[in-house]
């Protein structure tokens, strides 16, 4: 499908770090309504996907050509401790999306994670068979299931370790990394024994809209190229803010953590992005450079 002024496109779950980057993305190419359950920006407007009623009234009002549903619980101890929200907005709330995009018989777009594998292998193609291990990974597993059996005309993918939204609504690592570095911390404890694909969401909106253009249905990898640990990715952002002669990164394995971060994480998330290379449809960066350009709106803030 073509995309642009005339297309009505109805995102859900749009307040976070990713939504940001498909908010302005898409904003300058279509006719946008962003939502969320709890508005923090001008532009976006009420809507809780684990209500199907109200949910299905929005679109109903809006009259959307797309959904792109990005509404999830991506806190996995939170998802652990609080099992009942969990199921309800990450996986009831992707059937609640895919039966109103059924309804309007138009396309649902649908974020899954890299989190739905094992770690048994080393790297997982789109086709590799998922086995979630942690609450949130099987509860977004379950969204994806439902969508792809569901819906015919679903665009899912599978995003790795997401980074992007700056230091206001990133809530992953780089800024848990930044925040430390910002208190003026000068050591890092960084685990080595978890390695994945690095995720910049700007790329990654890019991605979504050229793929929905393409009209090529589908579950799709999509994250940044290139291979890492935790550790990799702290060394090489302590680098790109100029503090690697002063800051010591010290490698920890996981059960350094393991009072904080009790939630069941694969040894190995790392995907790649095997259909959208072999469809001309890849426009993910290196995660390097995706890093490189991300780094600077940390690096503006610490020059405040």
């Amino acid at each position: 499908m073509k995309i642009d002024k005339s297309t009505n496109v109805l995102i859900f779950g749009c307040g976070g770090m990713l939504g940001d980057s498909v908010y302005r993305l898409f904003s300058e190419n279509a006719t946008v309504l962003a939502t969320d359950l709890t508005p923090n920006e001008e532009w976006l407007s009420f809507a809780d996907v684990r209500d199907y009623d109200s949910v299905k009234k929005v679109a109903l009002d809006f009259k959307p050509d797309l959904i792109i549903n990005l509404a999830a619980l991506t806190d996995l101890e939170y998802c652990e401790k609080n099992p009942e929200n969990t199921w309800l907005t990450n996986a009831l709330g992707p059937e609640n999306t895919a039966l109103i995009a059924d309804y309007l018989d138009i396309p649902l777009v649908y974020i899954s994670t890299a989190g739905i594998v094992d770690g048994l292998q080393d790297v997982y193609n789109d086709f590799d068979k998922p086995n979630p291990l942690s609450l949130y990974a099987k509860a977004k597993y379950h969204g994806e299931l439902f969508t792809t059996s569901f819906l015919k005309k679903h665009f899912v993918f599978r995003a790795g370790w997401m980074m992007g939204g700056g230091p206001q609504k990133d809530k992953k690592f780089i800024n848990k990394l930044f925040k430390q570095l910002n208190s003026g911390a000068k050591e890092l404890f960084v685990v080595d024994d978890k390695l994945g694909t690095p995720t910049y969401t700007k790329s990654f909106a890019k991605g979504i809209l050229n793929v929905v253009e393409s009209g090529l249905y589908g579950v799709y990898n999509q994250v940044c190229e290139g291979e890492c640990s935790r550790y990799d990715v702290a060394k090489e952002f302590v680098k790109l803010l100029d503090l690697d002669n002063t800051v010591k990164i010290t490698k920890v394995d996981s059960d350094y953590f393991k009072s904080d971060y009790f939630a069941t994480r694969p040894a190995s998330e790392k995907l790649v992005n095997l259909k959208l290379g072999a469809r001309g449809l890849n426009v993910m960066p290196h995660w390097k450079d995706a890093l490189e350009a991300y780094s600077t709106e940390f690096i503006k803030e610490l020059k405040k």
